[in-house]
């Protein structure tokens, strides 16, 4: 059940890389735009997690202390993801994401939580970023600069699956998985809406277009739902195993989809891709 989460999780990630970009496109990269961003995608998700957990909400104060970190953490990778791709292309964009997203978490749980260090978690991740490294295209545009962002979406990615392993694995008393997504994005909206009142209420952006808005409420709903069922699983599953699966299964989907578009899938990129899939038959087929 719970690798099912995972997997469903996994449908839903390949589809939200995207958003970011369009929106980014519409209405700059600059803090108010990012804050727009992270405000206009949290109150369609809280609506669908309310939803979800029966129109109520408990909480705890760990619960809460931990949802509001989440929240910063959460405003910080939005920032350089929109400075990020001034700098760079969608491909070295999503390489340092993923890679974030997958090493920080799988070292904590084997260094801090005695997770199992085995040959199959070896191998399938140096296979992924083998494989991720192979996604990365030539950029001619001759872009420079912001290798600070770079750093920041690796590092606050990270620190996502962190952050969600620190929840599930702490002593002290908490509320559910739901409603530690929702307090997370109450956080969110509560946050993000201050600051634009009180910092940048005479800055004005471009006008919303139906495109935008799409990207917010996608990536709302989308985003939420997949981190609250990985919230779930990772109570049960090791975060060394869940994550290399994320990152790996993303990949794989990504390109199954592209396969049915018009942007085709190079010979590199499907090479990538049978990395990433020999990488997560050996994750659950070796058994050392």
């Amino acid at each position: 059940m719970y690798y099912g989460l995972i997997l469903i999780s996994v449908v839903i990630f390949s589809s939200c890389f995207a958003f970011n970009d369009i929106y980014r496109k519409a209405k700059g990269s600059s803090l108010k735009a990012s804050l727009q961003f992270s405000l206009l995608s949290a109150i369609p998700g809280f609506l669908i997690l309310l939803a979800i957990n029966g129109f109520k909400i408990d909480f705890t104060p760990f619960t809460l202390i931990m949802a509001m970190i989440a929240t910063l953490n959460s405003f910080a990778f939005t920032f350089c993801s929109f400075k990020a791709l001034n700098s760079i292309n969608l491909s070295l964009y999503s390489l340092f994401s993923m890679l974030g997203g997958m090493l920080l978490p799988f070292l904590q749980g084997i260094i801090f939580y005695g997770e199992a260090f085995t040959v199959a978690k070896i191998v399938c991740t140096v296979l992924i970023i083998l494989a991720l490294l192979f996604t990365i295209e030539k950029d001619n545009s001759k872009r420079k600069g912001g290798f600070i962002y770079y750093i920041g979406i690796f590092t606050f990615n990270g620190m996502s699956g962190v952050l969600s392993k620190i929840f599930t694995s702490a002593p002290f008393e908490k509320a559910t998985a739901a409603d530690y997504s929702i307090l997370s994005t109450i956080c969110t909206i509560v946050i993000s809406a201050l600051l634009l009142l009180i910092f940048f209420r005479k800055q004005k952006l471009p006008r919303f277009t139906p495109l935008s808005l799409f990207a917010c409420v996608g990536n709302g709903i989308l985003n939420r739902l997949a981190n609250f069922w990985l919230v779930i699983a990772l109570a049960h599953v090791d975060a060394s195993v869940q994550y290399p699966m994320v990152t790996g299964g993303v990949m794989i989907v990504s390109t199954i989809i592209c396969l049915f578009g018009e942007n085709k899938p190079s010979a590199k990129e499907i090479f990538s891709v049978v990395l990433a899939f020999i990488g997560m038959i050996v994750l659950f087929a070796v058994p050392i």
